[in-house]
């Protein structure tokens, strides 16, 4: 996916969405500035629920029924002490963030052009940048307060390129879309065990990497993460069966947002399980047309697949994901891509911590990266966590190589071989340095 040519791609198709675009985050903008208590439920439509003790009333039922005999009496100082608690200030259920990532990866190859080819994310190489910063305000959706927001901004290096597809054009006003990291609104309606409703822009259900690097375990993110979505414009919904499944049925408007190939959505699935108390299992799978032919036949079949243990101080994950759709040019080929990652992720002492991380990823056929290739990379990084009030600072150090065979692989090295060409090899080594400042309301 060239960083490049997806920027200039050119608007062949007036997409339809950007009214929807638009109109979604105005909404979700407006959502967030009317006061919290406009979210609040009318107390009658609760379910009997006992919480530490106290109860809430349920409007069909008197809740002095409920109560034993010989525990009426103790009932006013126990109104009284509710209503004393009532009286303090309640917690605003809105949360503030911020964060600031600076970065600086020294290439050992030292291109020209100062580029990691073929990335979305931290692809500029022997030069300090700031690779993301953001902003943004949530709330929840609970039963108490039944509607939720996320509303978020950001700028960097990093929102550049991720978004964009290298074979379909932009959606209008991608460059002004693309410093949205989130704009939704979310119910959760009283159906069963909660059903969570959810439109926007939001984030993505495919994938284990987030775009934010100070969620991740390590700097700079795996293949498989910058060739999938990393964001979702569309509908959700979500419903826990139990309290170890979970599933999850979305529409979207494509399979990166800011990508508009044709007027077609795609749709998708997702379960969810905690096997055991270590083991939480996870399958997304995602089909629909991602070409200007949105013939049933050229549709795009994606499949992730995650299994992550947790012990103690200790977590690995597997990841492996496969996509395949057959391509609307002469022979009509199927395209195949396949990329899978097994991090390893130890807390060492206090703040300390370590991880290490082999990946591979195969474009079989250029149509993800638009060069055929394999492509083996391991990474490795030691991190460093300060937490004081309410900010996080988090520094790394890494360590990555990557080696890249085939037709169109290889990796910038050296000067420029001719204007605006820039000599390639199969291996590139990195050492990369990144400091991240957060902060949280909460």
């Amino acid at each position: 996916m060239g960083s490049a040519q997806r920027k200039r791609k050119a608007l062949c198709l007036p997409p339809p969405s950007k009214k929807t675009l638009w109109l979604v985050v105005v909404a979700a903008f407006c959502i967030i500035v009317v006061p919290h208590r406009a979210f609040a439920d009318d107390k009658g439509n609760g379910n009997l629920r006992e919480k530490s003790g106290t109860m809430t009333m349920d409007s069909t039922v008197p809740a002095l029924t409920k109560w034993p005999e010989e525990t009426l009496q103790e009932a006013p100082p126990q109104v009284t002490e509710q209503a004393q608690t009532e009286e303090q200030p309640a917690k605003s259920p809105w949360k503030y963030n911020g964060f600031v990532d600076l970065g600086y990866l020294l290439d050992f190859n030292h291109p020209a052009n100062h580029l990691f080819r073929k990335r979305g994310t931290t692809f500029k190489v022997d030069e300090l940048d700031l690779n993301m910063a953001g902003a943004g305000i949530k709330k929840e959706a609970t039963q108490d307060s039944r509607w939720g927001a996320d509303f978020a901004v950001q700028g960097g290096k990093d929102s550049l390129n991720f978004g964009f597809s290298a074979t379909a054009p932009n959606v209008n006003d991608a460059n002004a879309l693309r410093h949205f990291g989130a704009a939704n609104a979310s119910y959760l309606a009283p159906v069963g065990n909660g059903l969570t409703l959810r439109g926007g822009l939001f984030s993505s259900l495919i994938g284990y990497d987030s775009l934010y690097t100070k969620d991740n375990f390590a700097y700079t993110r795996p293949w498989g993460a910058d060739y999938t979505p990393y964001l979702m414009f569309g509908v959700n919904a979500s419903y826990p069966f139990t309290k170890k499944i979970t599933v999850t049925g979305f529409v979207i408007n494509d399979y990166f947002h800011l990508a508009h190939p044709n007027n077609v959505p795609s749709f998708g699935g997702q379960m969810s399980c905690s096997a055991t108390s270590q083991l939480n299992l996870k399958e997304t799978v995602l089909y629909g047309p991602h070409q200007p032919d949105s013939s049933l036949e050229f549709w795009r079949f994606f499949s992730d697949s995650i299994a992550e243990w947790k012990k103690e101080r200790f977590t690995t994950t597997f990841e492996y994901q496969i996509g395949t759709e057959k391509v609307n040019v002469p022979g009509t080929p199927r395209a195949l891509w396949m990329s899978a990652q097994l991090p390893f992720h130890r807390v060492i002492a206090g703040p300390w911590s370590a991880t290490v991380r082999p990946e591979f990823a195969w474009d079989r056929d250029g149509r993800w990266t638009e060069s055929k290739q394999t492509i083996k990379a391991l990474t490795t990084t030691i991190e460093y966590q300060l937490p004081y009030w309410k900010t996080n600072t988090i520094a790394r150090v890494e360590y990555r190589v990557d080696d890249s065979r085939g037709a169109g692989g290889g990796f910038f090295r050296g000067a420029e071989i001719s204007p605006g060409v820039v000599a390639l090899a199969p291996t590139q080594q990195l050492v990369a340095v990144g400091l991240m400042v957060t902060f949280d309301s909460r």
